[in-house]
Parts: structure tokens; sequence; C-alpha cells
């Protein structure tokens, strides 16, 4: 006999219809079906090859994308878990369903190329002519057209309604901004911002690129949480934050209040070394901040993702922002990180060098894969083939990206063995 799915009456058709027809699951919900094709994708795996702050593989206690994304993944599930527990809103048949939270968590950074943010901002430049890269537009490439990819054809994973827009962070189209330099999607994406609204139209929104899902705002949240709490943890353990750096840094930043008092803490936890387990308590602090407000928007009458809105304690994310800052002057800008940055983006500009001679310019080498290479030669202008060229560079992991480097321009490296 099977068991009954939970009901849960905070979703409607609306919500758990995709883009085309699903057989139904008597055994999961659409929504742990969406979760579990992202867990059991390439895509997801290559996560853990990919740079979160310090290159991957330099260090193995260091987070990847993966571990992030886990994290991310975790925390989101737990907000989701303390809003059923506390708000007056929700109850035991009416909850934010933990699965889907989980399952855009995990697809937030699917998108994101090799060597972290250089990477997607030098992609962007290569690409900007044929409209551009973005790494929230290119989670949302994969997990609508290329997540499962065969000899001669790409497909998505059709997932629900619900699921793509709690990955739409952003729903201003390239065009429509054409000097961004990210927090966009891409013109071809249209379709896809047009089924996640239904019948509203995207001209009744004043602002797209902040009208975002209940679920969608719950993911940021955790996201920001892991981002710079977790990476401050990292930067800690590595030694750019020592304590003697971190205090010349705060004496120049007349800092007052809660500031001055979050400040005092982090040169307390660098001196005592007990960084895991200060910071680690600090994410049941960002959980317990959220609660629900109710909110009115063009689609609020169609679904309970636009009825609600989720509501983060002011004084916590003052405190996020200034540990991100934190982050940003003595880590992000530290010159090592920046040999690192120009390093990968000569890699990334090599490869797109070489493969756009091949692809785009007509020499007629093959230097894809022959799955890409039969995709790209069946397009038929140049923009689309640069998107499928650009597919298979930002899928890359980090030391793919730097075997490939090396291949194509290192006398010394590479034989008919290593070629694959």
């Amino acid at each position: 006999m099977v068991r009954r799915l939970p009901e849960n009456n905070f979703y409607n058709k609306f919500d758990l219809e995709s883009l085309y027809e699903r057989e139904p699951d008597e055994y999961r919900t659409a929504f742990q079906t969406d979760r579990d094709r992202i867990i059991y994708s390439s895509a997801f795996r290559r996560l853990q090859a990919k740079t979160q702050v310090f290159l991957s593989g330099e260090f193995d206690f260091y987070r990847t994308r993966l571990t992030h994304s886990l994290e991310v993944a975790q925390i989101g599930r737990s907000i989701s878990s303390f809003l059923k527990q506390t708000s007056p809103f929700l109850k035991e048949d009416f909850f934010i369903d933990p699965d889907l939270v989980e399952g855009i968590c995990l697809t937030h950074d699917l998108g994101h190329s090799p060597f972290g943010h250089a990477g997607e901002r030098t992609l962007h430049q290569l690409m900007k002519q044929f409209g551009g890269f973005e790494g929230n537009a290119q989670s949302l490439q994969i997990v609508a057209e290329t997540i499962y990819s065969g000899s001669d054809s790409r497909r998505g994973m059709n997932p629900s309604r619900a699921f793509i827009d709690g990955i739409l962070k952003y729903k201003r189209l390239f065009r429509e901004d054409a000097e961004a330099t990210n927090h966009f999607i891409y013109d071809e994406q249209e379709y896809l911002r047009a089924f996640v609204l239904g019948d509203t139209d995207s001209a009744q929104i004043s602002d797209l690129n902040h009208f975002r899902s209940l679920e969608c705002e719950i993911m940021d949240w955790a996201d920001d949480t892991a981002y710079c709490l977790n990476d401050l943890v990292d930067s800690m353990n590595a030694g750019f934050l020592r304590f003697e750096r971190v205090k010349r840094w705060m004496e120049h930043q007349n800092l007052e209040g809660d500031l001055s008092r979050h400040a005092e803490k982090i040169l307390s936890v660098i001196r005592d070394g007990k960084v895991e387990a200060r910071f680690g308590k600090k994410i049941g602090s960002f959980i317990r901040c959220c609660s629900l407000i109710e909110r009115s928007t063009p689609v609020s009458a169609t679904t309970n993702r636009y009825r609600f809105s989720l509501f983060v304690d002011p004084a916590v994310r003052a405190e996020a922002d200034f540990y991100k800052r934190l982050s940003q002057e003595l880590v992000f800008d530290h010159s090592q990180l920046h040999q690192l940055e120009r390093k990968g983006r000569v890699i990334l500009e090599g490869i797109f060098e070489a493969f756009s001679d091949s692809y785009l310019n007509g020499n007629g080498l093959r230097l894809m894969p022959e799955s890409f290479d039969r995709i790209i030669r069946l397009k038929q202008d140049r923009r689309s083939q640069a998107r499928v060229l650009c597919d298979y560079i930002a899928g890359m992991t980090d030391g793919f990206a730097i075997r490939t480097y090396k291949r194509l321009y290192d006398p010394d490296f590479g034989s008919l063995l290593d070629l694959g």
C-alpha cells in the first residue's frame, strides 16, 4: 500500500505546473523530484571543483561551490522549519515546502563559471556581443535547457513553475539594460519569465530585479548567511584575517554602536582561536531573525509565494553587511587573490579565443568534445553558436579549465592519451 503524500495547501496547481507535462510520481512530490534531479546531475557534482573564495584544491578544508551550496541548502531548510513553527500564517497543512527550498538552494550556484566571480566577469565581457553571461542566468540555462546532454542534443529537466521562479533571483532581460555587468537573464530566457509570471504582464512590475518569490527570498538570505559567516571562517583559517591586520582596519573605520561590538567580537574570536564554534552559533541567530509578512503584488492572488514575503531583522542584515564589507576589503581585494583572478581571466580568455577561432570564425578545427561539436555545428547563427561555446566553458571546473588551456597553448603539455 502506497502512503499518501502529506497535504500542503500553500501550493496550488499554478505552482506545480511545469513547462511540459510530467508523469506523476506517487512516492515523491513534484518538488522532491526537482531537488533529486539536481543532486544526481553532473553539473551539481562539478561544483566540488569550482572556486568559492580560494582556488579549489588549494587546501582541502576550504569551502568549494559544492560545500557552500550544501550549507545554503541546510540553512534554507532550517529557515523553512523555523517559520512553520513560529509564523501565525502557517500551519500543518499550509507551509513553505522545505524540499522546494532545498532544491532551489542547491541550484543557486549551478551556473557559476570556473574561478569564481572573476571568471563570471571575464565570460561576460567575452560574451557581451552575444547576449552576455551571468551566473544566475546560467543556472536557469542549465535547469531549463542543458542539464541532460546527449550525443547531438541537450534538454532541460522540465522543473515546476515554483522551482524555476525560486532560482529567478533577477527577472530583467539583458536587452532591457545592456550596460549591466550582472543581475540579468538572457534575452532567450524571456519565455521562462513569462511562464513563471503566468497571466501577469512583466510591464506591471516596477522593479523586475527585486520581484522575487518567497522561496527565492529564503534562498537569498540563506546564501547571504553562508557567504558572510562561513567565508569569513575560511578567510580566518587561511590567515588573511589576522588579529593585527583586522585591528588596523577597524581603527580606520570609525565604527560605533552594534558595528563596534561586532568588530570586538571578531577580534576576540581570532585571539581565542574559536572561529568555527563562534560563527557556527551565529548561523542560528541569522535563522531566528526571520519572519513572514503579507504583501500585495500583481501575482498575490494567484500564488501564496507572492502573498507572503520574508522579513529579516534590519539589525541582523546590517551585521551581515558588515561581515561582507570586512571580507571584501581585507580578503577579496588582497593582492594574492587578485593574482589568482588575473590568472583565471587569462586562462578563460585564451580558451574562448581558441574555440571562437574554430567555431565562430570557421577555421574548421574540432576543439570541443564530440557532443558539443555536433550541437554547435547545427546552430545557424553566431549568437547561438557562441552560447553553446560559453555553456561548455562555463561548465568547466577550475582544474579542467587549466588543463584545457595548457593543452591549447603549452607545447610541453598534452598527448593523445590526455585528450577527452
